[in-house]
């Protein structure tokens, strides 16, 4: 396992105002109305989530970069546990013409709203439990998806994924902190975050799960 970054420096061209979302508006009922993946969360205001979550090619980059690290080639077979919308789906498709993707997410919203291009072949499901064969991917990943589950249930999920992925060419990106200013940036920002760990810790989820993939974090700054 190890830590392998393609995320943070478009994460942090992101500015945030984060003592803003917990002064000027009820944090826990945005909260729930964020948990529920819904329109608000996608598409609504943006104290509810997102607040707007329209394609823009800015995951080309991240496509092109995992691509050439892990060596993914025409006829690989690419799952993305919490697609979104399929954005990153779409681009690997771009980026490796020939590539078969699949992706499994809770939102339905999400789903119908997708890239159009990769929609049939997403689904609704949970991380928990993947209905996938073993080792039926070369290549998964997973993006600021699984900090949104309970601690007892990321067992599961990262066994899941170790389980339908091939070898060791997997990665999964969390949000996380390092010092106490970011914990605070996280507590107030995030609406869906369950899992709050520091990179070690969630190293060692990792690590219990037998996890053989690499991973890599966000942080607020």
């Amino acid at each position: 396992m190890a830590y392998v970054d393609f995320l943070m420096k478009l994460h942090s061209n992101t500015k945030r105002d984060y003592v803003q979302r917990v002064v000027e508006f009820d944090k826990a009922e945005c909260s729930e109305i964020a948990i529920q993946y819904g329109k608000d969360y996608w598409d609504g205001d943006r104290q509810y989530g997102y607040g707007g979550y329209k394609y823009d090619g800015r995951q080309r980059a991240t496509a092109e970069a995992m691509a050439k690290h892990y060596g993914i080639k025409p006829g690989d077979k690419i799952l993305d546990v919490g697609f979104g919308k399929g954005y990153l789906l779409y681009e690997f498709t771009q980026v490796i013409p020939g590539v078969e993707v699949a992706g499994i997410d809770i939102s339905q919203y999400g789903l119908e709203n997708s890239k159009e291009e990769v929609k049939p072949f997403l689904q609704i499901g949970n991380a928990v439990s993947l209905p996938f064969e073993d080792n039926s991917f070369d290549f998964v990943v997973s993006i600021t998806t699984l900090h949104n589950l309970y601690n007892y249930e990321l067992n599961s999920a990262v066994k899941e994924i170790e389980r339908v992925g091939k070898g060791i060419k997997k990665h999964i990106v969390i949000e996380s902190y390092r010092n106490e200013s970011e914990k605070a940036n996280l507590l107030y920002w995030q609406l869906t975050c369950r899992s709050f760990y520091t990179p070690k810790e969630w190293e060692w989820v990792f690590e219990q799960c037998g996890y053989t993939g690499d991973y890599s974090y966000i942080v607020f700054e």
